[in-house]
């Protein structure tokens, strides 16, 4: 009897010392009007605005988007295996800018689980080996000795490799090593604030391997990786509750949630996360429709290591397009955000005169028009990205790096951010 009491007592410390993470419930409305966001961006169906992650990110939600799922479904499909697998009866060359990369490949396998289905099949081999041919050459890139990098990121290279698992998909050991010991010896993971996402995304994609029973003979340095990539990502919270900052918090929120912490207190750490979170909702914080996908499976408390066993028969809320009242006319605001550009000869420097409540693309738009001013982007699932600005082409490591006067770094894109009046934001070049 004694034994069994000590056997309880021990049970019930490791109870104790095993803390979950949970967040706390968010107003419905702000959920519903998340949803609601990601509608119109469903409705833009050319091949560079189509964006897998919404679809998977409203799969694994509280949300439902009822036929538009589905169609959205059928034209991802329809554009992502046409562009990868490529076509005989296209050659529209003048196209080829927009079409999906190999890059969008891994978002798009996670939709296709998403609707519980396992790719499969002559062209679901093919974008499986498509995928594992893109690891390898990641792999290549760096090298043996480790002192490489990805041609991408190791946030592609973590992707790629959750999206093969939920697929019940085997990559090689070495290809898994690579990132394993990118954790084990924090090798170029931290790229600025985007760390945290990087982070997080390698221990989905070691939590799916573990959960999936992939890779066994590294399961060791796995459920090491694992917690290490928990407490990085703990000791990374921010006074406010973020972790990392208000945009990796959703990912990083995916992954505490997957496996408890022994001898952290994870629940105080998630529920100052959640309230964080909620904050920021309530702020209008989430614009971007990839942040809104990586935030909804948190709120209805899934990760992407879910979709190895999708429930597509729970029951969801049916969406309701918003209802936008109709404002008086009148004249818009003007503002004037300073735009300086100090990489180029000579330096760009520029008062622009936009309608208040522009996007920094706006800006970069009014000034191009007014002369003298020159940009170029590219999309991504991220949004548009620029890759040119005055002529300058972004080289390999090098992007145009957004800064808030005098050195604060803006976390969201050209899309997203508003800038206030009287602001000044400068376009930096910088190597990574």
């Amino acid at each position: 009897m004694r034994h069994l009491g000590a056997l309880l007592f021990l049970l019930g410390a490791l109870g104790a010392l095993a803390d979950i993470c949970s967040i706390p419930e968010v107003d419905s409305k702000l959920v519903q009007g998340l949803g609601q966001h990601l509608l119109p961006w469903m409705d833009q169906l050319s091949p560079e605005h189509m964006n897998p992650s919404i679809y998977v990110g409203l799969r694994l939600s509280s949300l439902e988007a009822g036929d538009k799922e589905a169609f959205y479904l059928h034209s991802l499909k329809l554009s992502y295996q046409q562009s990868l697998l490529g076509s005989a009866t296209s050659n529209d060359n003048d196209d080829s800018q927009a079409k999906p990369s190999v890059g969008q490949l891994a978002p798009y396998l996670l939709a296709l689980r998403a609707n519980c289905e396992f790719v499969g099949g002559r062209k679901g081999d093919r974008l499986v080996s498509q995928l594992k041919r893109f690891l390898e050459d990641e792999k290549r890139a760096i090298g043996d000795n480790h002192k490489g990098r990805p041609h991408t990121s190791y946030y592609q290279y973590g992707l790629s490799i959750l999206a093969l698992c939920v697929h019940q998909k085997r990559v090689h050991d070495s290809v898994v090593g690579k990132l394993l010991y990118a954790v084990e010896h924090d090798h170029h993971l931290h790229q600025g604030y985007l760390s945290v996402d990087t982070l997080a995304m390698a221990g989905l994609a070691f939590t799916c391997l573990k959960r999936s029973n992939l890779n066994t003979d590294q399961r060791n340095r796995i459920n090491l990786a694992i917690r290490t990539v928990q407490e990085k990502i703990l000791k990374a919270q921010t006074p406010e509750g973020h972790f990392g900052n208000v945009y990796s918090t959703p990912l990083a929120l995916q992954l505490l949630m997957t496996s408890p912490v022994p001898g952290v207190e994870l629940g105080k750490a998630c529920h100052n996360a959640g309230a964080a979170l909620s904050a920021s909702m309530q702020d209008g914080a989430f614009q971007n429709a990839l942040m809104i996908s990586q935030l909804l499976p948190v709120l209805n408390h899934k990760s992407y290591v879910d979709l190895i066993s999708p429930d597509c028969l729970a029951p969801r809320v049916m969406l309701e397009q918003a209802v936008e009242s109709l404002s008086q006319s009148q004249v818009p605001e003007v503002i004037h955000v300073m735009l300086k550009v100090p990489s180029v000869w000579p330096p760009y420097r520029r008062s622009i005169p936009v309608p208040a409540g522009s996007s920094l693309e706006d800006v970069l738009k009014k000034a191009q028009e007014l002369g003298g001013f020159m940009y170029e982007t590219k999309a991504s699932l991220s949004g548009p990205y620029l890759t040119s600005v005055m002529g300058k082409e972004v080289e390999e490591r090098e992007f145009w790096q957004l800064i808030q006067a005098p050195d604060t770094p803006l976390q969201q894109g050209i899309a997203d951010y508003r800038p206030k009046d009287g602001e000044t934001i400068e376009l930096r070049l910088v190597v990574w």
